[in-house]
């Protein structure tokens, strides 16, 4: 379980969090929406100890993230996969290579282990055809996937997803998101998912948290968020599918 308790930050002269609390049960989807600047970004940097909080706790499974040192850090990352906007994938290696990186730098596993784990994973995405490509012969969506096997190779339990469909047309951000739910069901990993994305939300999502001034202002199911009243719910889930 990922838990963030009365969570500050401020970075420059801007109050990020303020007071943020947040709790991501085993085995669900939950979405983190909120308007640009409101700190979704952030607290996902804080989850994985890119940033501390000024005060408050961050805990997964119990563990306050910022007390760890860089090995109890390490032990961790290794348990989540991140996936980047837009997969951010290095252009100089091969999809099979950028998907192999996380093993190649983090296991103990034979080359030809590697290489196995990695296409195993591209065939969970459908991109196993594409593994000897290289990042800029690939379409966006290709590259988005290819990004989701290197978030999931390591076998992680959780994934944080950094608004997975940005920039995709409705075809293949839909593609994407049936990728979610499977990652979900079939593989048992709990995601936390930012995105401006209405239909990424209710596709995707378990539940809904919407930042407001630095905390949740509203949180709910998928059901009760879409028949929500709520001037942030109308805002971000009241029609309209992208």
């Amino acid at each position: 379980m990922i838990e963030l308790r009365g969570v500050h930050k401020q970075l420059g002269d801007r109050q990020i969090l303020a007071g943020l609390d947040l709790a991501v049960p085993k085995g669900m989807n939950y979405v983190l929406m909120g308007p640009s600047g409101s700190g979704k970004s952030v607290t996902l940097r804080h989850i994985i100890g890119i940033l501390r909080p000024d005060a408050g706790t961050v805990l997964v499974d119990g563990q306050n993230v910022a007390a760890m040192d860089r090995t109890q850090l390490m032990a961790l990352r290794k348990r989540m996969g991140y996936l980047f906007q837009n997969g951010a994938l290095i252009n100089w290696l091969s999809v099979v290579e950028n998907v192999s990186l996380p093993l190649r730098e983090h296991s103990r596993l034979s080359r030809h282990e590697v290489h196995d784990r990695a296409m195993a994973v591209l065939k969970t995405v459908g991109l196993e055809q594409a593994a000897d490509q290289f990042p800029p012969s690939i379409s966006g969506g290709m590259k988005l996937r290819a990004g989701l096997a290197r978030a999931l190779v390591t076998q992680p339990e959780y994934v944080l997803y950094d608004e997975p469909n940005a920039g995709l047309d409705p075809i293949i951000s839909r593609q994407i998101h049936e990728l979610i739910v499977e990652v979900r069901d079939r593989l048992g990993v709990t995601g936390l998912i930012v995105t401006h994305s209405r239909a990424c939300a209710t596709h995707c999502g378990d539940r809904i948290g919407i930042l407001d001034q630095g905390r949740i202002g509203i949180e709910g199911t998928v059901a009760e968020m879409t028949a929500q009243d709520h001037p942030l719910a109308k805002a971000f889930l009241g029609g309209g599918a992208d």
